[in-house]
């Protein structure tokens, strides 16, 4: 029997969020100000949408526009954010930090994830602005939660990345390639078929939920296209 891909909608608010489970969702990225790239949401804003939906919330962890997470205080106020976002009923996150050489700031996830409470949770797509990917994910394979990759496979979407994410997916289970490959970042429909046939099983949207934008709200229809889509079975790899 095959197992259902995974379809995760970012949300800005309870609207999306409603939308997007009425659409087919599985999971939801809950973020504010996509302007930035998606930083972290309210207090208020996680609570309204664990009041509107049953679906699983992953809650950004990001203060500021870029992939550093700034100075000593700025990693404190992020430590913050993450108790905050506990305290708020969150369960389930999405973080990601870089040092200046393209490194990942092991000291900076290490004590934002230490505030998680062993919670599930995302490294979003720093990875593809990482100088060595693989050297990324052997310094993060043993921190607890961490069960998701976020990434295009390039920092210039899905059509630069797809050979990296094609690649991603033949290693995984290996050692640093346990955790799923979720796929977002430009993608569009066009790259579903390929991506489902080299064993990719989850896949996130954002614009592409939204016909009318960033300014729009997520449309039910959009949501609910990817998903049949999704839930055809995949040509077999030649």
């Amino acid at each position: 029997m095959s197992t259902r891909a995974v379809l995760e909608v970012i949300a800005l608010d309870a609207g999306d969020a409603v939308a997007a489970q009425a659409g087919g969702a599985d999971r939801l990225e809950v973020v504010a100000d996509m302007a930035a790239d998606g930083l972290t949401p309210s207090p208020r804003t996680v609570g309204e949408i664990r009041a509107a939906v049953d679906l699983p919330l992953r809650v950004m962890l990001r203060l500021t526009d870029g992939f550093t997470a700034g100075d000593a205080g700025d990693v404190e106020r992020l430590v913050g954010a993450a108790r905050e976002m506990r305290a708020a009923g969150a369960e389930e996150f999405v973080l990601g930090f870089l040092d200046a050489d393209g490194g990942v700031d092991l000291d900076a996830v290490e004590r934002v994830v230490g505030a998680l409470d062993g919670c599930r949770w995302t490294f979003h797509r720093a990875i593809d602005r990482a100088a060595d990917r693989a050297a990324l994910r052997r310094r993060l394979a043993g921190l607890p939660g961490l069960d998701t990759y976020l990434t295009a496979g390039s920092a210039d979407g899905v059509d630069a990345g797809m050979d990296t994410l094609l690649e991603e997916a033949r290693l995984r289970g290996r050692p640093g390639y346990r955790q799923q490959l979720l796929v977002g970042g430009g993608l569009r429909l066009d790259h579903v078929p390929a991506l489902l046939a080299a064993g990719v099983d989850a896949f996130h949207i954002g614009g592409a939920a939204r016909p009318d934008g960033w300014a729009g709200p997520v449309s039910r229809a959009a949501v609910a296209r990817w998903r049949r889509v999704l839930d055809e079975e995949p040509a077999p790899v030649p």
